[in-house]
């Protein structure tokens, strides 16, 4: 399943995607607006990724703040990412994903002004990539809590076996 991940900010969209398989994430591309409120641009070129990648998912970056509070223009935004692409949008926490981001630009040695251009796609690849791990976390707790039931119904079906050859 090929997800697409968005860092959404007030002037650009950082843009991630995964691998073919779903493994990685990477930064693709950020996507630039002059004004604010004005995203029907932006929504038509995440239209066309959609499109090109054969995504079937969009992870949004959900900006809630150290206090707890939540970024309200995030939510409108998905609303409209649902309606134009007709895809789920899930959210994912995406605290201090930018911080990352520049340390990690700055550790590859990227001179300040370059990692201005690309910093919100590598902060939407951490953002998908954390979303990633999160799932897989998530699908092997579900794994073992079936497992662990299993066992037991196992062991019920034992201790059956065991009482009728008594």
């Amino acid at each position: 399943m090929r997800l697409l991940g968005l860092d959404y900010g007030s002037k650009t969209v950082g843009v991630a995607v995964t691998d073919p398989l779903g493994y990685t994430a990477q930064p693709l591309e950020t996507i630039t607006r002059k004004e604010e409120n004005k995203l029907r641009r932006t929504l038509a070129r995440i239209e066309q990724l959609v499109g090109e990648y054969q995504i079937e998912k969009i992870v949004l970056g959900y900006p809630v703040n150290m206090d707890g509070s939540a970024g309200e223009l995030a939510l409108a935004f998905k609303a409209m990412l649902e309606r134009r692409t007709k895809l789920e949008v899930i959210m994912q926490d995406e605290r201090l994903t930018t911080v990352a981001a520049d340390e990690i630009l700055q550790e590859c040695g990227m001179p300040r002004e370059k990692r201005k251009t690309v910093i919100d796609q590598v902060a939407a690849g951490l953002i998908l990539q954390d979303f990633m791990e999160n799932t897989k976390k998530g699908s092997k707790l579900a794994d073992s809590e079936s497992d662990t039931e299993e066992k037991k119904n196992n062991n019920k079906n034992l201790e059956v076996m065991n009482s009728t050859a008594d």
